[in-house]
């Protein structure tokens, strides 16, 4: 062999540690804050009304407390990419910890090809010219050219964005996170000045004396889907940065829970007081249609355009990175094809788990919004899934806490997770899985079962470099 030749196959790199505290509070808000403050305000109001709506997400917020704890602290215990499956470990079979990272993959996966098919749609409503060349038909739904160009260009940059290195990923996180937080802080302020509080009467869309619990539940079973996302620190808990303290994890995750609470209420409270509620209910554009009622000005109803990209493509790009990682982890585990846990020797990336992510996005966006809608209602089932599992551990004694502790946070996230999937699951409540909810989930654990069975077998060479 000559001097410069080099084995194929090496010890890997390891992930490159450049994350920090901002990095990790921008990635837990990022992917919790999506765009349904804009594209579904008018499902919300008229679920709870205004205040209905927004006591929903604030009770909801106070609900994920305990299990926003529980992940700081087996993230600081535990700071590894594959997470609710090293949590785990002890308790567990190994094809069962599989199945708790397969359904958590599902959960991230599936957001980034529902936002590139949302980006085309948001942007219709600046450029109304790129609604034409329809291609084809699925369901309802029309797929038109510059929309899927726009969509899979997209996918194209995030891909390339996650493969050149984490730093890049978060660099975008930070920009675009803040950016949204800038134009909310722009459009609540004058909202807030502009609006009157006759029109948040009246403040339940439900009358009686029940009229106020049934509002809010109506809305609080589909909280957990728009505030799922805080957890994606753990993801990234093996690139943090040498001199970051595991201890912050704990506190910029509830924060970054406190911050979303407060941006979904002050949306929720804001859009309402600009325009009687109840016409915005019959809308499919409420907030838009708030602030240009009130205000008569395109531009702000721009700007609100601009937080609703800025806010879709830091959900895509924080979902992407954690559905990379988890995948990454597997592959490690030699839970799935090997491949899936090289890391590129310079970029210090995941590189064939983000190229797979790339790939399963840029096919899902080729469906159109018709056949996604549905299958984001399974991967906030997903998301429970790896809640529920990560809190049996937290109250099982890993992390090491009190027991008084462990009884208080993990019994108590366990029983959230727990109400998060009956609502799916048991057909009393309006939000309950339909036949199709039911197939997409079989076809996800159908792919599983075939991934876990191309699995390598023990003592395959597990690391490698490409």
């Amino acid at each position: 062999m000559g001097q410069h030749s080099q084995p194929l196959v090496q010890v890997a790199p390891g992930l490159r540690r450049v994350l920090g505290g901002v990095e990790y509070f921008t990635l837990a808000l990022g992917s919790m804050v999506g765009v349904g403050w804009v594209v579904l305000m008018h499902d919300w109001l008229g679920r709870g009304g205004p205040v209905g709506a927004a006591l929903a997400f604030a009770v909801g917020g106070f609900l994920l407390v305990p299990i926003g704890i529980v992940y700081g602290h087996l993230t600081a215990h535990i700071p590894q990419a594959d997470s609710e499956i090293a949590y785990t470990a002890s308790l567990f079979p190994l094809w069962a910890r599989f199945a708790i990272g397969w359904m958590m993959t599902l959960g991230y996966l599936i957001v980034c090809p529902f936002e590139a098919v949302a980006i085309g749609q948001l942007a219709v409503q600046i450029l109304p010219d790129l609604q034409q060349m329809p291609l084809y038909k699925i369901g309802h739904d029309t797929v038109y050219l510059p929309e899927l160009t726009l969509g899979l260009g997209l996918i194209i940059a995030i891909t390339g964005i996650n493969l050149r290195g984490v730093r890049q990923s978060a660099a975008l996180q930070n920009i675009f996170t803040f950016g949204l937080l800038a134009v909310f802080a722009v459009f609540a302020t004058l909202g807030l000045a502009r609006g009157s509080a006759s029109n948040l009467a009246p403040a339940f869309a439900h009358g009686g004396s029940w009229g106020p619990l049934v509002s809010t539940l109506a809305v609080l079973q589909i909280v957990p889907y728009f505030m799922a996302g805080f957890e994606s620190v753990s993801r990234c808990a093996e690139e943090r940065d040498v001199k970051f303290r595991e201890g912050r994890f704990v506190a910029i995750t509830l924060l970054a829970i406190g911050v979303g609470v407060l941006f979904y209420c002050t949306t929720i409270l804001v859009v309402a007081l600009l325009y009687p509620w109840q016409e915005l209910a019959r809308t499919t554009s409420a907030t838009l249609i708030a602030f240009r009622r009130a205000f008569g000005s395109e531009w702000l109803v721009n700007l609100i355009l601009l937080g609703a990209i800025l806010s879709l493509i830091k959900v895509f790009n924080g979902n992407f990175l954690s559905a990379t990682r988890l995948l990454f982890a597997m592959g490690r585990a030699q839970m799935v094809p090997h491949p899936l846990a090289r890391v590129h020797d310079r970029f210090h990336t995941p590189a064939w788990s983000i190229i797979a992510v790339g790939v399963l996005s840029a096919l899902g966006c080729c469906w159109g919004k018709q056949v996604l809608v549905p299958i984001t209602d399974v991967g906030s089932f997903a998301i429970a899934v790896g809640w529920l599992g990560a809190c049996i551990a937290y109250a099982s004694g890993v992390g090491g806490r009190p027991k008084w502790h462990r009884a208080l946070f993990g019994f108590g996230g366990a029983m959230v997770a727990s109400l998060a999937l009956s609502m799916k699951l048991l057909p009393f409540f309006p939000e309950a899985f339909t036949r199709w909810e039911y197939s997409v989930l079989g076809g996800w654990i159908a792919l599983g079962i075939f991934f876990w069975m191309l699995r390598p077998m023990p003592g395959y060479e597990k690391s490698g470099v490409i």
